[in-house]
């Protein structure tokens, strides 16, 4: 599979989209943004159902990238109003259809593999497990975004109704554990809504830009980014999880310190080891405490450790690289993560980020300083793995 500029650049077009765009808005409601939330949700969901029954983790990852690639094409359809089409199994089987004739070219660029599980997903029925946990996380996410419209429209006419049918769809899914665990349990409501909380960080603040995206929908390009690189490896399942979950999860400390620009961390020797330990103490004291000790191991090494290739090999981690993961430990025994391409797409999404606002029509010359010199870092890098980031970064 080729990794497609176009296609990486069409991720970003969801940043543009407005939400609740019906209603009095105290802060943009944007649907990249709602899809990020929507993806931690999917993964603290999909984890929790895991204690009682095995999870096609693949399926759970392409699933979302699917239903956010329809989301480009079907905008900001009101649910209630989608929800009655996905009533009429014909006439849903037509717009999926139509969809997929919008969609192909991007997702043939990627592989027909891709195109063929796109399709095999759309197929799917509802009851399917992976696509009852992506939906009920859809829905779960909208109720946390209509919990602060509500307040910012207390007389609005369709308040009932809108609460109402949120009920109802969330009814529909009490079946799966997770539902009834983040129902039980208010660490894991508040783990959610820390999540959320990366929405209202705005990442190059100190800059005009547009679009404006936060760390929320940085971390879910960067989860997606990380992926399809991996795909490119021929990635193990274990590989491919750990390295779009590490990209999904890679900012949240930020939730607590805020997003401190580079040129900031790198301004005094020694400063940014001096964040990275403050981060570590406030996820030590805030954030683990809030979920069980499984993810709690997990979300440590995605955040923690965010950028190290390793393997586990007999439980102790290794370090090592994404040449020697292809060569020797490519297999979900070793639980291998390439922290390298991680970064490549952290900073593969800065690059389109300052890409995006000098065509915008941003006359801040910091955008082009950023991107000349992630262009000149990755043009002098060697491949990892088989992608080649020098023709990758300079066709930016």
């Amino acid at each position: 599979m080729a990794i497609n500029k176009n296609f990486l650049l069409k991720l970003f077009d969801l940043a543009y989209m407005q939400r609740w765009n019906d209603k009095l808005r105290p802060i943009a409601f944007i649907e990249m943004d709602k899809q990020a939330h929507k993806f931690m949700i999917t993964y603290l969901f999909a984890k929790l159902e895991e204690k009682i029954t095995s999870i096609d983790w693949i399926t759970i990852i392409e699933g979302s990238i699917f239903e956010y690639l329809q989301r480009m094409i079907v905008t900001d359809i009101k649910p209630t109003v989608f929800d009655k089409m996905r009533q009429n199994t014909q006439k849903m089987k037509e717009f999926n259809d139509w969809i997929f004739s919008q969609l192909e070219p991007l997702l043939r660029s990627i592989g027909d593999d891709f195109v063929k599980r796109y399709q095999e997903y759309f197929a799917l029925p509802q009851t399917n497990v992976c696509k009852k946990i992506i939906h009920a996380a859809h829905i779960y996410s909208s109720m946390w975004e209509f919990h602060i419209l509500e307040k910012a429209n207390p007389d609005g006419y369709d308040n009932s109704f809108i609460k109402s049918w949120f009920e109802q769809q969330m009814e529909q899914c009490y079946d799966l554990r997770g539902i009834q665990e983040v129902a039980l349990f208010t660490s894991y409501k508040k783990f959610v809504n820390l999540c959320g909380q990366l929405r209202f960080q705005i990442r190059w603040s100190n800059l005009m830009r547009e679009p404006k995206t936060s760390v929320l929908s940085h971390s879910l390009f960067v989860a997606f980014t990380s992926y399809l690189f991996t795909l490119s490896q021929n990635g193990c399942e274990k590989r491919c999880y750990n390295n779009t979950f590490t990209g999904l999860f890679h900012d949240l400390p930020e939730v607590l310190t805020r997003d401190i620009i580079s040129p900031v961390k790198n301004s005094v020797k020694g400063l940014g080891d001096l964040i990275k330990e403050c981060e570590k103490e406030q996820m030590q004291a805030i954030v683990y405490p809030l979920l069980p000790d499984n993810l709690q191991r997990e979300i440590r090494l995605y955040t923690e450790t965010e950028f190290e290739d390793y393997i586990f090999d007999n439980k102790k981690m290794k370090l090592t690289s994404t040449a020697e993961i292809n060569s020797s430990y490519n297999n979900n025994t070793y639980n291998p993560r390439d922290g390298k391409l991680v970064k490549a797409a952290d900073e593969l999404s800065a690059l389109i980020e300052a890409d995006i606002a000098i065509k915008n029509g941003s006359i801040h010359e910091e955008f082009h300083i950023a991107k000349n010199k992630l262009k000149n870092k990755y043009i002098k890098m060697e491949k990892i793995g088989n992608i080649d980031m020098a023709e990758l970064f300079s066709s930016f």
